[in-house]
């Protein structure tokens, strides 16, 4: 977010995913086409705004059907074909005045929004719509929350944070028997929900981590709400100093890249986190404890991984499975024909893996000569 010399009054490049802005920026208005207006942004120029506020929403809806779809293709392509129709959408923009204000046409106040996301203004800037849109959205999951009935109350996600809104996970760390109520790692805690339900459930004292301030802030806020403020968070790594006997992880489930800070709670090239996890989790668990690595398996279904694999990196680390617990999702694009992936989604299934340190057979003795 450093000053820029946009062509567009000096106003300085306002993002949160850390996209280059455009190097070329022209002034266009509720007289543009939406197909001249694709034609810019497909060819790198940045659309600088300056009309009625629900037009260009209406302009951004029209831009991304002209992106077209990658209904049927291999999850790769599908994965490239959204990166791309992401840096062309992104190319709308709309200006900022000193304080956030968005000086259009029946332009909503987000004042508030984007104060929450981007911190004070006292400068002009330009903002893609499209992420503006999201931060205003995010700023309305914040106040109203997520229902969540393993707590009987809301989490109140934050922007940039994964919103509980697929509840099955969390019912399946609301069901599986605990092994202790004496202490818990939640390892990449996001929102706090997990560690919540953990102290909900009668665990007397849970550390819950992340390598991301905004989320460990989005956490202790949660915590706060809830009135569990012994709730424990710490910026860390992955795992807290110590060993516990129980350890709570719920990685990203699909092992591609990530092209936004929120996707990397859904996307890990590689399975890093869960290798990394999986790989140091003997050092931090403690002598019988169980870890509940939660996992879709629709990254098998995409031929992103192997349950073979899976296993395999149990094995290395150490790892032997103690038990299972299943559960089908009910989000709507399970049912939704329309999803690129939905065949996958049809067939999906999360698991909670119970995980325990393998024990070491005995050395026999040796016979005497």
């Amino acid at each position: 977010m450093n000053p820029l010399s946009l062509k567009d009054g000096g106003r300085r490049w306002l993002t949160t995913v850390s996209a280059s802005p455009p190097r070329t920026v022209v002034t266009i208005d509720d007289g543009t086409t939406a197909d001249e207006a694709f034609r810019l942004a497909a060819a790198g120029t940045g659309l600088a705004w300056h009309g009625d506020f629900p037009n260009a929403r209406n302009l951004l809806s029209a831009m991304s059907r002209r992106c077209g779809t990658a209904a049927g293709k291999p999850f790769q392509d599908q994965r490239n074909h959204q990166a791309r129709r992401a840096r062309i959408l992104g190319r709308l923009l709309v200006p900022l005045d000193p304080g956030h204000v968005l000086p259009l046409r029946r332009g909503p106040d987000v004042r508030v929004a984007c104060a929450e996301v981007y911190g004070p203004s006292e400068s002009p800037a330009l903002v893609s719509l499209r992420e503006l849109l999201g931060v205003v959205g995010a700023h309305e999951w914040r106040v109203k929350g997520v229902e969540i009935p393993a707590l009987g109350a809301k989490i109140h996600p934050h922007h940039g944070v994964f919103s509980p809104v697929r509840g099955e996970y969390v019912d399946l760390v609301a069901r599986t028997p605990l092994p202790t109520r004496e202490l818990a790692f939640d390892i990449g805690t996001g929102t706090g929900v997990l560690a919540a339900v953990l102290a909900h459930r009668g665990v007397e004292r849970v550390v819950a981590t992340d390598n991301e301030p905004r989320a460990l802030a989005c956490a202790r806020e949660n915590f706060e709400r809830l009135g569990f403020g012994g709730l424990e968070t710490l910026e860390a790594d992955l795992f807290p100093p110590g060993r516990a006997p129980l350890v709570v992880c719920n990685p990203p489930w699909l092992p591609a890249r990530a092209h936004t800070p929120l996707e990397r709670a859904v996307y890990d090239p590689g399975s890093r986190m869960l290798h990394a996890f999986l790989d140091r989790l003997p050092r931090h668990l403690a002598p019988g404890g169980e870890a509940w690595l939660i996992l879709s398996d629709l990254a098998e279904l995409l031929g992103l991984r192997t349950r073979e694999q899976l296993l395999a990196a149990f094995e290395r680390s150490g790892l032997e499975v103690r038990g299972r617990q299943d559960i089908r999702p009910r989000h709507p694009r399970a049912t939704d024909p329309g999803d690129p992936l939905h065949d996958a989604r049809a067939r999906e299934v999360t698991s909670l893996w119970q995980l325990t340190t393998r024990r070491l057979k005995a050395r026999a003795a040796p016979a005497p000569d």
